[in-house]
């Protein structure tokens, strides 16, 4: 099998212990986090060849995020040093009726300031079979939206699949004058797989979609591949929240013949939601490298995603013997 590689920011995730607010006691829980980083941590962890690009700082929280990923089994050789200053993010987590809160510390953070033209792509795509990005990246600038494009159409120029996740992050673009459905295009316009649902393809089209469940889901696919030649497969989640703790969850595969649909899931007793999305796309991608079907891509990436909702921090540290076990349906102590 070929290699994955990962382009985007690796940061840190701080957030208060327990469910408590941020500073209600002088103390924060701190993990390396990141959607690219947590879909490369992922995939490594399912036995995949995995590389992952980025900047960090030249300091020990640069050392410290590199030396996480490294511990996962992933190819850091691609992660510059350079700049002044590590992404950050601050997550509160919500319970019961109270929703889970993010703040972003991103602005000129040593990847968010790296212009297009620091990265050679011609040695970092050597041995990779498919460049995975994501819409955060985009987000984060100008300067991070032209790099974003440029990765992608290296990738294209060389043959190399490329899978984008959408990833809307609205609180870092309004930060900035960029046109998201202009610049987000242009990478989906090299995507053969896209993570999105129909919100994220109304986006890019500039078109509502007012039809209800499955129905707007396909219409949203089938319009999607009319406008984008390349895109081969749409992976969606469908999330259903009751309260923090709580939720109900579903995947579905649209491809260019038809589509599989999982049943939906209960996911109680939630531990944390955040990189669930991320652990969605690391299974599809697992299962679809592993030669899986749509619809084993479906549930492998439910499984992972499930089983991600009862880890803390951002990336999902699961084997395929967890994804099998969850599959089977045991939850009693396994000895």
């Amino acid at each position: 099998m070929g290699k994955f590689l990962a382009f985007g920011e690796i940061m840190l995730r701080l957030s208060p212990p327990g469910r408590e607010l941020i500073l209600q006691t002088p103390k924060f829980d701190v993990w390396v986090a990141g959607a690219e980083a947590n879909v490369a941590t992922a995939l490594a962890r399912l036995g995949h060849d995995v590389g992952f690009v980025s900047a960090v700082p030249d300091n020990d929280l640069g050392d410290s995020a590199v030396a996480t990923l490294r511990g996962h089994g992933i190819d850091t050789s691609g992660i510059q040093r350079r700049g002044d200053r590590m992404g950050l993010y601050f997550v509160t987590s919500g319970a019961g009726m109270r929703a889970t809160e993010v703040i972003y510390d991103r602005a000129h953070s040593s990847f968010a300031d790296a212009p297009a033209d620091a990265w050679d792509w011609n040695t970092l795509l050597k041995g990779v079979d498919r460049l995975h990005l994501s819409g955060i990246t985009p987000a984060l600038g100008s300067v991070s939206a032209q790099a974003a494009i440029a990765a992608a159409e290296a990738a294209a120029a060389r043959g190399i699949a490329v899978s984008f996740d959408g990833n809307w992050r609205g609180k870092l673009w309004e930060r900035w004058d960029g046109n998201p459905r202009e610049i987000l295009s242009k990478i989906v316009a090299h995507a053969d797989l896209m993570f999105g649902n129909h919100r994220d393809i109304a986006l890019l089209l500039d078109k509502p979609f007012s039809g209800d469940g499955e129905d707007r889901r396909r219409e949203a696919a089938e319009a999607a591949f009319a406008a984008f030649p390349k895109l081969q497969t749409i992976a969606s989640t469908a999330r259903h929240v009751e309260d923090a703790d709580r939720h109900r969850l579903s995947a579905r595969i649209d491809t260019r013949d038809g589509h599989a649909q999982s049943e939906e899931i209960t996911l109680a007793g939630i531990v944390d939601r955040i990189g669930a999305g991320d652990a969605f796309a690391a299974g599809v991608l697992h299962a679809l490298r592993s030669g899986g079907s749509s619809d084993d891509a479906a549930r492998t990436g439910l499984a992972l995603t499930a089983l991600k909702h009862s880890l803390p921090g951002d990336a999902s540290l699961f084997r395929q013997a967890d994804i099998d076990a969850f599959l089977e349906g045991g939850l009693d102590v396994r000895r």
